[in-house]
């Protein structure tokens, strides 16, 4: 019995011996294979690192405004009688837009206009007689005074008249009609905004630490998303003399040539402020760089043989950004081959193989697509 257990005992060890020596040697043979394949090489886009003109800016967002516009209203209240604009119409200076019943207003005009007929008449005939001595100064001082006060009131009643004509204040361009004839207009009611488009301001904020940066005269560029591929050119007219206490920013505004009217009064745009003179800085697209807690990075191809090429990882300095690009102040010099594309699976000493058919987008000033 002891004899049969020994023999199976036996066998069960020279079977599990030959499995743990087969699982063995086959690992072994694996890992000889993949040492023998070595690390694959590795598909990246590359871009040589050169020098591009830089004028630094200040970025911030505006809003658009009219040198001239006004919303339209009376001074004083009446029915509307008639209406003598076109809705979205041009209208030079003093052109009538709307016109208030004004009879009574009229006659009361005439009657004073008799008043003051008969006080000059009246005047004119004591001066006569104060001359012959026939009244006194003090009766001649009465009329002249009589007559003043009814020129006054004429006057008056003439200005009255003349609110219930509304006339343009500058030349522009009218919109829409708030009113219809027949309606009772309250003073003061909104009758259509009159804007004259040909200049525009546009007014934005920036810190406090720019108004060391900032002219009269100072160029400003700015675009907005209704014409994506434009770029509207400008001065700068006015530094407030004021800092926002709230926000501690200071309100700058510019004046811009809007001559073909693209801009309108209350649309919001992106301002950029020249400030300095241009610089020469390296750049390089976003996607080019590895933003890190310990330093920003980015690959660098070398040749090691001349059939292989391999990447090194460096530390790189950037600055400013404008667009899809950034600016390397220090770790890459120019010529140097800079990786773009791929380098999510690189590392020191990778074997790369370069395909620039397709690169990321490297613009200073990218413009959204309209789909």
């Amino acid at each position: 019995m002891i004899k049969r257990m020994l023999i199976m005992l036996l066998a069960v060890s020279v079977v599990l011996g030959g499995v743990f020596g087969f699982i063995d040697f086959k690992k072994k043979m694996i890992k000889q294979f993949m040492t023998a394949q070595g690390e694959p090489v590795q598909t990246v886009a590359t871009l040589l690192a050169s020098y591009q003109q830089w004028q630094p800016k200040l970025k911030a967002m505006g809003s658009v405004q009219a040198v001239q516009g006004v919303e339209l209203s009376t001074e004083v209240s009446g029915m509307v009688t008639s209406i003598h604009f076109q809705q979205g119409a041009y209208v030079p200076v003093n052109a009538p837009i709307l016109q208030l019943r004004a009879e009574h207003e009229i006659a009361h005009l005439h009657a004073l206009e008799a008043t003051v007929n008969l006080a000059r008449i009246t005047f004119q005939r004591s001066e006569g007689q104060f001359k012959a001595r026939a009244i006194s100064q003090q009766v001649l001082d009465m009329d002249r005074i009589t007559l003043d006060i009814a020129r006054a009131n004429l006057a008056e009643q003439q200005a009255l008249v003349e609110k219930k004509t509304l006339r343009a204040p500058f030349s522009g361009n009218l919109g829409i009609r708030a009113v219809n004839v027949g309606q009772f207009l309250n003073a003061g009611s909104s009758v259509a905004t009159l804007q004259n488009l040909d200049k525009v301001y546009v007014d934005f904020y920036l810190p406090q630490q720019a108004l060391v940066s900032l002219t009269l005269g100072q160029a400003i560029e700015l675009s907005c998303d209704t014409y994506p591929t434009q770029l509207f050119t400008g001065k700068i007219t006015v530094i407030n003399p004021k800092i926002e206490v709230a926000t501690r920013n200071i309100l700058v505004r510019a004046m811009l040539d809007n001559t073909k009217h693209q801009l309108l009064p209350g649309m919001y745009v992106t301002v950029n402020v020249f400030v300095g003179a241009l610089q020469q800085h390296i750049t390089l697209p976003h996607s080019a760089i590895s933003f890190n807690p310990f330093g920003s990075t980015v690959y660098i191809v070398k040749q090691q043989t001349q059939d292989k090429l391999t990447v090194e990882q460096a530390f790189v300095t950037t600055g400013a950004s404008r667009g899809d690009q950034v600016a390397i102040l220090t770790g890459v010099k120019e010529g140097d081959q800079v990786v773009t594309a791929g380098q999510i699976k690189l590392h020191n000493g990778s074997s790369v193989r370069i395909d620039n058919s397709v690169q990321p987008s490297t613009e200073a000033y990218p413009q959204p697509v309209d789909k």
